[in-house]
């Protein structure tokens, strides 16, 4: 039997525009159908997303995080890391792992730069929905 839930990791750092990508998500898929997981930041979703999809339950695991500029580190570092490990999390278990992790070129904590990537990441976890939705048809039709 094919599973029909899904798994969605949300990073904490900058929730308040993150949390929108679940938004978007439940905009096609049921929230009785997904099981939400809070990770501290985006380098933390890699290995979370392989254990979940690794469980057999998931129909696709879906990690959404917001990395930016920090000053401190070098984000691009980061956000490379980040997406290549939930590639191999994917290849590896053979569930569909989907990034809604956005690095923007110039973010700045402002009221209008917010506003734009809430919107953005709205759109964005409508789109993984789409693409897990696709992929398990595409999948299923292969099958038969």
């Amino acid at each position: 039997m094919t599973p029909t839930r899904y798994a969605f990791i949300k990073a904490s750092w900058h929730a308040d525009i993150v949390d929108r990508a679940l938004d978007g998500f439940h905009q096609l898929i049921p929230p009785e159908q997904i099981d939400v997981f809070d990770v501290p930041g985006a380098f933390e979703m890699p290995l979370l997303s392989r254990d979940l999809a690794a469980s057999g339950r998931y129909a696709a695991v879906i990690a959404a995080a917001f990395v930016v500029d920090g000053g401190i580190y070098r984000h691009e570092f980061v956000a490379q890391a980040v997406v290549d490990g939930l590639m191999r999390a994917g290849m590896d278990t053979g569930v569909p792992v989907l990034s809604v992790s956005l690095t923007p070129h110039q973010y700045q904590e402002t009221e209008h730069h917010k506003q734009i990537y809430r919107a953005h990441f709205v759109e964005k976890g409508r789109e993984a929905a789409k693409a897990a939705l696709t992929i398990g048809k595409t999948r299923a039709a292969l099958a038969a």
